[in-house]
């Protein structure tokens, strides 16, 4: 099975940059998007026969939101966390499997001089006691826009970095302790040493061109499932903008061969090319894992 997630920053001008032609080329089993922007209806998604949707949309227009894409039918699919301080700006969607959870989100940005720090702690708290809870019944596979560069080398400027929003000892503690409730960020572990491997980048100062980006977008796994062996396919996807998609492959979650992340987010795709010393090089492309 082939999973991408993507912060599309906006999926009405995403389609008219080519979303369409990329998600029928690329046919995957879920696609999750972030930063939508956007309700179901806006705009005309013609994504293929038998494609089911799944939107969560903020209640303020044009902001936020996240959608999931797939031809598999759920159990059942949940919006939010059931917390009314939460749900209102469409950051969370849930779908139920025989053998997993997905669950895709679009984590709230601290915003400058942290104004919204106080609140993104409690989202953090929050959301890991429900991951936390959905990890109890079956395995979950956690991916999307977390707005967070974990560790120094997830970014290529820690030091200037250091309490800007996305990379304040805060936001940075939070993840640690979710990586330390039973779940395991899946690059890190395939590639805990990688450094210059990053999902966005400012349009500002050359950014791109100079690789000064920083690793925000994850696939993070359940603990049980980080075991298994697991190969990195890469594929071509449309130059959109200031992030990536990434997405993985998956034979069956549970009997399969396991779980990483491939990276990038928003609207631009890389490829990890190359899986030696030197690590990877970033191409204008998406990144995939296999299981099996």
């Amino acid at each position: 099975m082939k999973f991408i997630s993507w912060n599309v920053n906006g999926l009405r001008a995403c389609l008219k940059k080519g979303f369409l032609e990329f998600y029928q080329r690329e046919r995957p089993d879920f696609c999750c998007l972030q930063e939508t922007k956007m309700e179901q209806g806006q705009a005309d998604v013609e994504l293929g026969e038998g494609i089911l949707e799944y939107w969560n949309s903020a209640e303020k227009k044009g902001y936020s939101g996240t959608a999931v894409f797939t031809p598999h039918t759920p159990i059942a699919a949940a919006y939010g966390m059931d917390l009314d301080k939460h749900d209102h700006e469409g950051r969370l969607i849930t779908l139920e499997y025989e053998s997993f959870y997905l669950v895709c989100c679009y984590t709230p940005n601290s915003q400058d001089g942290l104004k919204r720090l106080d609140y993104r702690m409690e989202w953090e708290d929050d959301l890991r006691e429900y991951l936390m809870s959905l990890d109890r019944s079956k395995p979950v596979i956690y991916c999307g826009d977390l707005n967070v560069a974990h560790q120094e080398i997830d970014l290529k400027n820690p030091k200037t970095n250091r309490n800007n929003a996305g990379f304040s000892d805060q936001e940075r503690e939070k993840m640690t302790a979710l990586l330390s409730s039973g779940f395991t960020d899946s690059f890190r572990h395939l590639y805990p040493d990688a450094t210059g491997v990053y999902s966005w980048w400012s349009y500002r100062f050359n950014a791109r061109k100079n690789n000064a980006g920083w690793r925000i977008d994850y696939f993070i796994v359940s603990d049980r499932l980080r075991f298994f062996n697991i190969r990195v396919l890469a594929g071509d996807a449309p130059n959109i903008g200031d992030r990536f998609a990434f997405g993985q492959e998956v034979d069956e979650i549970l009997h399969a061969s396991g779980m990483a992340e491939f990276f990038d987010a928003r609207m631009r795709i890389f490829r990890l090319h190359g899986l030696g010393n030197g690590f990877l090089r970033l191409r204008g492309s998406i990144v995939f894992l296999r299981f099996g």
